[in-house]
């Protein structure tokens, strides 16, 4: 198995609500709710700069696609990590997270290894950090 991923698909409660938080509050690109065709199939692309996709599938979906229980949700099991190339950068994020209905849970500041970052939840409650490390050069 090769080091890469291509997809993460995270589980959210309301598939039209969660779309419209990443489409119209943090201004990604989709082509909408696909898949509704198919019972249990509706879901929503974000393709990402790197090759990457970006899922969003109701809850009870993905606990059926996988054979699986619907779980409680869990917040501190993963974060999702978007950095940039400065502290500006940062705060513009985290504001326009705010603004689009996200909780900031610890406002951007200097970090302990030397960077500067800060989190929100999504409407999903999905934690991601947003952060800016000197040492590294994000490529757009």
């Amino acid at each position: 198995m090769k080091q890469r991923i291509n997809l993460l698909t995270l589980g959210v409660t309301d598939l039209k609500k969660s779309m419209q938080f990443y489409q119209n509050g943090l201004g990604w690109h989709t082509k909408g709710i696909v898949g509704s065709e198919y019972e249990n199939g509706a879901v929503v692309m974000f393709e990402l700069t790197n090759g990457t996709m970006l899922c969003l599938y109701e809850r009870k979906n993905l606990a059926w696609d996988s054979n699986t229980t619907l779980q409680t949700e869990s917040l501190t099991e993963f974060s999702i990590g978007h950095f940039v190339n400065s502290e500006k950068e940062v705060d513009v994020i985290m504001a326009q997270a705010k603004t689009a209905g996200a909780t900031i849970t610890k406002p951007a500041q200097k970090a302990f290894w030397g960077g500067y970052h800060g989190y929100f939840q999504d409407i999903d409650g999905h934690l991601w950090e947003i952060g800016y490390n000197p040492s590294w050069k994000v490529g757009e």
